[in-house]
């Protein structure tokens, strides 16, 4: 018999917390008598919102829900709040074994993503590397409901978002007449990011054509300070970053007409989108299975080099010291890419 209330467990890493967005989106879709309930972290609730016949429940991993009593304690929350009959466990780290474990002592269907390390070594190996393409982690946790016993058939050509009004403070900054470009020159380990100063040789070429209108994103605290030093130097590019909350920041890239980004998260919300995103990879590599949802191959750039991938998250150092699979690879080619799409 097959689950009709599922806890969908998904609580770190935003781009990853984003990639399950379609995978929900087309469960429900295939499946109208089941519901679910996804714990996550408050600040990612804003992804799941739009989805119908589900529940928010924020998980507090450094507060009241902290080590084994506090998830114990969850656990009891959960139990008390809904009436669970199934628990897919989207993340498959430690904190989310102990959730899923603690459900199914209570005769509860449960079921965890296969992250699939075996071959993601080898496509990382540096001796004998297998670079082939990987299950995609869309497909890895649409086999968590296909397990639970719910049919799942992924079509990847179906947007999971829809283009949102705008926030009233980001109305002035979009142009009507030129195409309006994101570029999100930040990740979250080094290896991932294109240099900054290549980054910056491509806004100012960029901005040089009169049928654009730049924007910048980032999110932390340094990366804002840097892209307030690049909106002094580029005055006709236009700094987002620090100024509207998650919710408006998502608005704010549906209505972008392209995304210039990293392997990063934000490649994975302009995608929910529609929206194309030109991605820049170094270290990591989209065989891995954490491209974009449905955003073509070609809109890749990267370069081939015997040691790429060199990690799966781009958390390992360069072994080869020099950075080259970013250092080689020309701003030219990310311009062309940009102008091709356009």
């Amino acid at each position: 018999m097959k689950p009709k209330h599922i806890l969908i467990i998904r609580l770190s890493a935003m781009g990853d917390v984003a990639m399950t967005v379609p995978v929900l989106q087309q469960l429900l879709q295939q499946n109208p008598d089941v519901q679910i309930t996804v714990l996550t972290q408050k600040i990612l609730a804003p992804l799941f919102e739009p989805l119908e016949r589900t529940m928010i429940y924020h998980v507090e991993t450094r507060g009241k829900h902290k080590g084994l009593i506090g998830l114990y304690k969850l656990f009891r929350e959960l139990k008390k709040h809904y009436q669970i009959d199934g628990a897919a466990d989207l993340h498959n780290v430690l904190r989310s074994k102990v959730i899923t474990f603690l459900f199914k002592t209570t005769g509860i269907k449960t079921a965890t993503v296969d992250k699939g390390r075996k071959e993601k070594k080898q496509l990382t190996d540096k001796e004998n590397k297998q670079l082939v393409q990987l299950k995609t982690s869309f497909q890895r946790y649409a086999d968590v409901f296909i397990s639970l016993g719910l049919p799942l058939t992924l079509i990847t050509f179906q947007q999971p978002f829809s283009k949102q009004s705008l926030p009233a403070a980001a109305v002035p900054f979009f142009s009507t007449t030129r195409k309006n470009i994101c570029i999100s020159p930040f990740a979250k380990h080094n290896e991932k990011m294109y240099p900054l100063a290549k980054m910056k040789g491509i806004i100012k070429r960029l901005s040089l054509q009169n049928n654009l209108q730049l924007f910048l994103l980032g999110g932390g605290k340094d990366e804002i300070f840097i892209l307030k030093e690049w909106e002094k130097e580029f005055p006709e590019v236009i700094n987002l970053a620090g100024k509207f909350s998650f919710s408006e920041e998502l608005a704010i890239i549906g209505n972008m007409d392209m995304m210039i980004s990293m392997d990063s998260a934000n490649m994975h919300l302009a995608s929910l989108f529609g929206v194309p995103v030109v991605s820049i990879w170094g270290a990591t590599h989209p065989f891995a299975g954490f491209y974009g949802w449905g955003q073509p191959a070609k809109n890749a750039v990267q370069i081939d080099l015997y040691c790429r991938p060199c990690s799966v998250f781009g958390n390992k150092p360069c072994y080869r010291g020099d950075h080259a699979c970013m250092q080689q690879l020309p701003e030219e080619s990310v311009i062309e890419k940009v102008m091709a799409i356009l």
